[in-house]
């Protein structure tokens, strides 16, 4: 399988946790691989050897960030990129996701270690970093074997929440985390972002979406009194399990929406997609597997992880709803680009349709919480 900039050698791998590179997606291989052959070696990655041509996959997830898998010898190295074409202001920056995962690490485990940033865009023409594979299971549409029975689900249910509790629970006046973001204020800065961001992106007029920005704006939260670690994508395909206990998480990804602020939108975050409310054609944007016997309801949900952080969880309706909202903010963004025609990609082409149905879903919730 030819492609242009693949290096002499190159071999595309095949693993259960990958794919072939996407048509569209291949990097400039030659010069990714002589970019990290020359700085790796700082890195003091165990058991990395050089000397090997590597092979080469991409990861099958999400519909955002671009994450592949380039492997020399028996060392796994990961790349993550923004998606290719035009994308919107101050989405996708690697180097603040970057700078995150380096903090985060230091002070919580599951947090992949990076090892490397780069910013010149000659490499493969975006800014990318370079981080250590954890191995392990992601749920995405399938549940693995081992999770099919209540009891694994419940195990897995109870590890995501206490998980997340105990990210909120991390002192962010130390390690250096207060020098990465402004608590006060943070959610009304989300709302007033994520609303101008639907502007900017709108392709077909939604009422519903503009009558949610103005809800969110008007109905603002008080600050918490204790500001927290807020990861800002918290779902069940972020994080992964051990193989052989699923009740234990391995690693938490996907840190580019972190921040310093109010835990609770994390936990709206999660009880967006959490047991799929939407009808089965529009399920790709939630999750699909957690309505099975086992899972959590989202009221076990809200008292477990409201026994696990000591945090007053009553008014969790507004954290839903603007979780709602910004999950259809997010897939409006990733439609408009198809519609522009910056992606070709045939998945986002039903986008459209999943905005809507999001928009309808949060309003509901807003007009039962008025």
């Amino acid at each position: 399988m030819d492609q242009p900039g693949r290096p002499e050698g190159l071999r595309y791998l095949m693993d259960q946790d990958v794919n072939a590179v996407r048509p569209g997606e291949q990097l400039d291989w030659a010069r990714l691989v002589a970019w990290l052959r020359e700085r790796l070696p700082a890195c003091g990655v165990p058991g990395l050897d050089l000397t090997r041509e590597p092979d080469v996959a991409q990861f099958p997830g999400g519909h955002s960030n671009l994450t592949y898998l380039v492997r020399f010898g028996d060392v796994d190295i990961v790349i993550r990129r923004p998606p290719f074409g035009p994308v919107p202001p101050t989405a996708h920056d690697m180097a603040r996701e970057f700078r995150w995962l380096s903090a985060m690490h230091r002070v919580f485990p599951l947090a992949p270690r990076p090892y490397l940033l780069c910013e010149d865009l000659d490499v493969i023409g975006s800014v990318f970093y370079a981080m250590e594979r954890r191995r392990g299971l992601v749920v995405r549409a399938e549940e693995p074997p081992v999770l099919a029975n209540p009891q694994a689900r419940r195990r897995l249910s109870e590890a995501l929440v206490d998980t997340l509790a105990d990210l909120h629970a991390i002192d962010v006046t130390a390690g250096g985390l207060s020098t990465l973001g402004k608590p006060a204020g943070f959610v009304e800065r989300q709302v007033r972002g994520w609303s101008d961001r639907w502007h900017r992106s709108t392709t077909t007029a939604l009422p519903e979406m503009d009558a949610l920005a103005e809800w969110l704006r008007v109905h603002l939260p008080a600050d918490p009194a204790r500001a927290a670690v807020v990861h800002g994508d918290f779902k069940l395909d972020n994080v992964m399990l051990d193989p052989h206990e699923v009740g234990h998480i391995v690693a938490v990804f996907d840190w580019e929406m972190s921040a310093l602020g109010d835990p609770l939108v994390d936990v709206g975050i999660v009880l967006a997609y959490w047991g799929p409310t939407a009808p089965p054609e529009q399920r790709d944007a939630l999750t699909t597997v957690t309505d099975r016997p086992g899972y959590f309801t989202r009221e076990d949900i809200v008292e477990r992880y409201a026994a696990r952080s000591g945090r007053d969880l009553s008014g969790i309706r507004y954290y839903e709803i603007f979780a709602l909202f910004k999950i259809a903010v997010v897939i409006q963004q990733i439609y408009f680009r198809f519609v522009q025609g910056q992606t070709s990609d045939q998945r986002f082409a039903a986008f459209g349709a999943r905005v809507a149905y999001l928009a309808r879903h949060a309003a509901g919730l807003a007009g039962s919480d008025s």
